[in-house]
């Protein structure tokens, strides 16, 4: 099968929507079918092309057999709302003259958020005369409301019906969440058409490995009990937390014997300034915040450190998100705590044991599950042990991906029929 592929993140991005579509991707690739993706120049989260690119007009590269086509895009860092919609709709631009470039597929895939990302691949998929896919990783424009960057008023009405018509002109609509479907069906799409496909683990490149000395010596973050953050410092996160559950530790006497207490964050983006500015105004020299990292450079932190936080913001749109760096900590073995609404994260981690789970924004309860973590490293360990069954038994990402598969065969089986 051939299969073109629209996404607005593609590694050397390290955030999830780049990993979950490469990933797939290669899978497909694996399994003997011909698979092209377009995408833009990568310059996610910071606005700033990575080293060794060019942002040209069209450029092509082999990226594990997968064929990539990489678009010239406007640059603009992931904060703020005018930039970021120019870049957005830039990207859709080029991405549809681009396909120019592809011969006929048998499905065309285009994957949000954002909605201008699936837009262009309803176009493509109506210029090649081939079913269109949507792959739905977060409730646009939902969530950007309850974000508050976007007001009711003309703009969000446009976004709504650009949902809509998004969803009712999809062939076939992958989720990855179980929530999602109630949403889409009541926008007037057929429960058949949807299909739950959960974001997933490569379980050869995240398993359980030894901590990585060195690797702290060298930040200096050696001998010290270390509680991490590794991800993007979005606005969903809600990333001070972790600042001001680090001032309440700094309060704290040293407990007798025990290693010093440190708070780590890996990653970037648009909080990232707002992050700087508090951790100075409050003189916290136990937080080091690292910056963003290579995706191969994960599994070295992930395993050197103790307690992995997995945090949102208190927002009811959050109860239907499952961050996908869930599956990567609990795949090597690690304790973690998610701090979240109530929704379904919460209750998959609470079903399987095989986390901590505490109410969002909340760091007076964060600071006693350190605390317990720390007093009690067998009970986290015997955690983290489950937590390792629990995704390498339903979380494979090879798996996932021939269930996509699967669904992107049936749908061109059926030859896209839409209402």
């Amino acid at each position: 099968m051939r299969i073109l592929f629209l996404t607005h993140y593609f590694p050397p991005e390290v955030n999830a929507p780049a990993s979950r579509t490469h990933e797939h991707c290669r899978a497909w690739v694996a399994a003997g079918h011909d698979v092209t993706v377009i995408t833009g120049v990568p310059n996610h989260p910071r606005g700033e092309l990575f080293a060794g690119c060019r942002n040209a007009w069209i450029q092509e590269e082999r990226v594990d057999g997968i064929r990539v086509i990489r678009t010239w895009m406007y640059l603009s860092p992931n904060e703020g709302f005018a930039g970021r919609i120019c870049n957005y709709v830039l990207f859709a631009v080029t991405a549809v003259l681009a396909s120019f470039r592809t011969d006929r597929p048998d499905v065309v895939v285009a994957t949000s958020p954002q909605f201008f990302c699936g837009l262009a691949g309803m176009v493509v998929s109506r210029l090649k005369r081939r079913p269109f896919v949507l792959e739905v990783r977060d409730l646009w424009p939902e969530s950007i409301v309850q974000l508050g960057q976007l007001k009711p008023g003309p703009l969000l009405s446009l976004l709504e019906w650009i949902e809509r018509v998004l969803y009712r002109s999809a062939a076939g609509i992958v989720v990855n969440t179980g929530t999602f479907p109630a949403h889409i069906e009541k926008r007037g799409v057929p429960a058949d058409r949807i299909e739950l496909v959960y974001n997933g683990i490569d379980v050869d490149l995240f398993r359980p490995l030894a901590r990585d000395e060195a690797l702290l010596a060298e930040h200096g973050l050696a001998g010290k009990f270390i509680v991490a953050y590794i991800g993007t410092l979005g606005l969903a996160h809600g990333i001070l937390t972790l600042v001001e559950t680090a001032s309440l530790a700094a309060a704290e006497p040293p407990a007798a014997g025990a290693r010093p207490l440190h708070f780590l964050i890996v990653g970037d983006g648009a909080g990232r300034a707002e992050l700087e500015a508090e951790i100075a105004k409050r003189g916290l020299e136990n937080v080091t915040l690292l910056g963003l990292q290579p995706r191969s450079e994960m599994p070295r932190w992930i395993a050197s450190v103790d307690l992995l936080v997995v945090l949102l913001r208190d927002l009811a749109i959050f109860t239907s998100v499952i961050p996908s760096k869930i599956f990567e900590f609990l795949a090597q073995e690690r304790p973690v705590v998610v701090s979240a609404p109530k929704g379904e994260i919460r209750t998959l981690v609470e079903k399987s044991g095989s986390a901590y789970s505490i109410d969002a924004e909340q760091p007076g309860t964060l600071m006693d599950v350190i605390r317990a973590s720390r007093e009690r490293p067998e009970e986290a360990a015997a955690m983290a042990r489950r937590g390792r069954e629990w995704v390498a038994a339903g979380f494979d990402r090879t798996e996932l991906a021939g269930r996509m598969l699967s669904f992107l065969e049936r749908t061109v089986a059926n030859k896209g029929r839409t209402p």
